[in-house]
């Protein structure tokens, strides 16, 4: 039996490189993670903490008088937290390539359960189509149509940048399937929804780098239709009449949402009246735990707490804006700005709303209001967005494979000497 012995000099070597292999590797999954990470998971860990307390709050009255128990709407959104939350840390493990991988079946999968809303399993609430009802549980298609976009559209993006600035191409590449997707929510019903995801879609195209002329005409011919839509549904026509009114008549039907939403904001002054002591929960302002639960906020902790939610939100643009600013590629920076342009949006219309700045839309505060589909959905965006900030972070601490290692020049002491060409001086020339 025959042994070999490596020489001394190349013994360490490999040793050195079986340790340096071993290093990346758990450098990889014990890294550090980035101060954008953590800015935007703590921000969302205490949005989601505050909403459940909010939702308790403000849905226990109307709980108890429909003979139900006071803490449902809390166990329910609870466990909307419990489902959402791990999801969220699990999917930031994840790398951003996957998520460009799952871009076209996850759209796939929203056409198919956004089209079930029509058939015997959908059902329809406040006017507007848009739930399933599976008998175990009831989900919102649409919510996952707002995700499955956001990834279509950084795939799609990303990969024929080449097609941005030619306006008949980029409207051949982004409008037969992104207007499928926000028609079939339209034919619902559901005009606040399409406004969120037609954000998106400006979003996304905005951050790709698209020019301005053409989001300008893109923006015109939405409002085309969204105004064609708006005049279609008489509960709708009549929202919009009292907010251009003031809501000056029709106190008993229209208007009475949005007067008391404003004296539940009126009555808690700066201070607030005290958590659990608001008044407009008492049966005086419908969905107080849903698309008016800044109402009950502002009611029972004052001025000071609206401020924080507000603030909340800032902080949460800024940490989205600083994972933007260090995505690893295109496909992660257009994510990242659609997911953002997605929640700040939301939050935009949902609060607006209440101020009395738009019309009554049902649009919920994301992470706040009280709806499983929408939490699970956004705490899901987040994590991707989470995964994004983790791959950027990846790249700064690890070093580079030597594949991708830039050449380093040795002294001249330390070259070996130039052997003499064998056609002499003059072929060098």
């Amino acid at each position: 039996m025959t042994r070999t012995i490596l020489p001394p000099t190349e013994a360490p070597s490999r040793v050195q490189a079986a340790g340096m292999a071993a290093r990346i590797s758990l450098g990889r999954t014990l890294a550090a993670e980035s101060s954008s990470y953590f800015l935007l998971l703590g921000t969302t860990l205490f949005l989601v903490a505050f909403g459940l307390v909010m939702v308790l709050s403000s849905s226990s009255v109307e709980s108890f008088v429909d003979d139900r128990n006071p803490f449902s709407a809390f166990f329910t959104q609870g466990g909307a937290a419990v489902l959402g939350l791990p999801a969220m840390l699990i999917l930031s493990r994840a790398k951003p390539a996957l998520w460009q991988k799952l871009a076209v079946p996850a759209l796939v999968i929203a056409a198919i359960l956004q089209l079930l809303v029509f058939t015997g399993l959908g059902y329809g609430y406040g006017g507007n189509r848009n739930w399933l009802n599976l008998g175990f549980m009831s989900i919102q298609p649409s919510e996952i149509t707002k995700l499955a976009l956001v990834l279509w559209l950084g795939q799609v993006l990303s990969t024929r940048h080449y097609l941005l600035d030619s306006g008949r191409r980029l409207f051949w590449l982004i409008v037969p399937v992104a207007g499928v997707m926000i028609g079939l929510v339209l034919v619902g019903k559901d005009l606040g929804t399409v406004i969120i995801m037609a954000s998106i879609v400006f979003g996304a195209l905005f951050f790709a780098g698209v020019k301005l002329r053409f989001l300008a005409l893109g923006g015109a011919a939405a409002a085309t239709v969204a105004l064609i839509f708006s005049r279609l549904s008489d509960s709708r026509v009549d929202r919009i009449n009292a907010w251009l009114s003031g809501c000056q008549t029709d106190y008993l039907d229209t208007c009475w949402q949005v007067k008391h939403g404003t004296w539940a904001l009126a009555a808690g002054g700066v201070f607030g009246v005290g958590l659990g002591n608001s008044k407009a929960k008492w049966s005086w302002l419908p969905e107080a735990d849903n698309d008016f639960i800044f109402a009950v906020i502002g009611e029972e902790l004052g001025l000071l707490g609206a401020v924080v939610v507000l603030l909340l939100f800032v902080v949460l643009a800024f940490s989205f804006l600083r994972i933007l600013q260090t995505a690893p590629d295109q496909f992660s920076r257009i994510v990242t700005s659609a997911v953002m342009v997605w929640v700040l949006v939301q939050a935009f219309v949902n609060i607006a709303v209440i101020l009395g700045v738009l019309p009554v839309l049902g649009v919920p505060l994301p992470l706040i209001s009280s709806g499983g589909s929408s939490l699970i959905i956004t705490l899901a965006a987040i994590g991707i967005v989470l995964s994004i900030a983790r791959a950027s972070r990846i790249d700064e601490v690890l070093p580079l494979p030597a594949a991708r290692r830039p050449a380093v020049r040795r002294p001249a002491a330390q070259r070996p000497a130039a052997r003499p060409s064998a056609q002499g001086p003059a072929a060098r020339r």
